[in-house]
């Protein structure tokens, strides 16, 4: 007699599907962190989730990890005189507008762009890799890199560089040593090295990070520095000539040929410029208000004042005049020294629409 109950396979299924479910999910996870790995996500994650302990120090000439292309720095990409830098704990951030902050050759670019260009046009994987680091429509990267400006660094400086490796972008902290080409973007900030074609993002905090490569002379991990975006899209540049010492003004998004000197010239030499120092405020003078329309209705809560009277008038003087001193000569060793404007008075920027996503780190 056969008995009435029948084993059903359905546990048989069930043990094929949770082995197969449990492959396709390490199969994800790992997939997941090869695209990490190797740079996948938008440019921001990827600097933050690939920054490793380690930070690259890239001297000038060298192509570093992973090149997206050849070299299009030109021979007038000279380091010239260092900036002065002040020594601290902790790595000091520079507005990518200050005064002598980046240097270069009077008339002559420190990269050659439309070969940048010429580059990712023959390798269209590259340049789709090279949009996704920097943050940058695709079809948007010819013009994007023209409105660049060829400068070169006058200090060591932190970035987040993206090398280009199996196909993708990769991430990673680096030091550029002070004389690296690189383009700046209208914001004042480097966007792209130059001796290797790789894109730049503003550098991602490590904790206890270590130096990996040789350091150059003159390198002093707490005289690094971070060039922070202005606020506002910048006209123009103050710049140092690296042939003579001199002070050059170059237009954002040129190559140098519409080089001029400045209208007004920073407040110091610029081998003497401390670029870490923050300069003291100077107060605005005070503005007479315009002139009140006398056919306009008065405002009993504020009346018009009398004629006679000016706002830059002296009080009347209530006691007798004093009897004048001898001039006597002054000490020169006590004497202070006037304050002189800051870089912000005499270099304003241009107001603009604030800076989009896509430049931000």
């Amino acid at each position: 007699m056969r008995s009435a109950t029948r084993r059903s396979p359905l546990p048989h299924v069930t043990a094929r599907t949770t082995l197969a479910a449990a492959v396709l999910a390490t199969a994800l996870v790992l997939a997941g962190c090869s695209s990490v790995d190797r740079g996948g996500g938008n440019g921001a994650d990827r600097s933050t989730a690939t920054a490793a302990q380690e930070v690259f120090l890239q001297p000038v000439a060298a192509p570093g990890p992973d090149p997206f292309t050849p070299s299009t720095a030109t021979p007038a990409s000279r380091p010239g005189t260092p900036a002065p830098t002040a020594t601290g704990g902790t790595v000091r951030e520079i507005t990518g507008s200050t005064p002598g902050l980046y240097g270069g050759t009077h008339s002559v670019p420190s990269c050659d762009v439309e070969q940048q260009v010429a580059f990712f046009a023959e390798d269209r994987a590259k340049a789709r890799a090279f949009a996704e680091a920097a943050g940058i429509p695709e079809t948007s990267l010819a013009g994007w890199l023209r409105e660049l400006t060829p400068v070169v660094l006058r200090t060591d400086t932190r970035v987040t560089g993206h090398g280009y490796r199996d196909g993708g972008p990769t991430a990673f902290q680096s030091v550029l040593q002070a004389g690296t080409a690189v383009l700046v973007d209208q914001y004042g900030t480097p966007r792209v090295r130059c001796a290797c074609g790789n894109p730049l993002r503003s550098p991602a905090a490590v904790q206890g990070a270590a130096d990996k490569g040789r350091p150059w002379d003159g390198y002093h991990p707490d005289r690094v520095v971070i060039i922070r975006p202005t606020t506002t899209v910048v006209t123009s540049l103050v710049i140092v000539n690296v042939v003579d010492n001199t002070w050059i003004e170059r237009k954002t998004g040129t190559d140098g040929k519409q080089d001029t000197r400045p209208a007004q010239t920073p407040p110091c030499a610029p081998a003497d410029c401390d670029l870490t120092a923050t300069p003291a405020p100077v107060p605005s003078p005070s503005v007479p208000s315009p002139p009140r329309d006398p056919t306009a209705p008065g405002d009993p809560a504020s009346p018009a004042p009398p004629e006679s009277a000016s706002p830059w008038s002296e009080p009347p003087a209530t006691e007798p005049p004093v009897e004048p001193q001898p001039e006597t000569e002054p000490d020169p060793e006590t004497v202070p020294e006037p304050d002189g404007p800051s870089f912000e008075d005499l270099f304003p920027s241009d107001p603009a629409p604030q800076q989009p996503e896509t430049f931000e780190g």
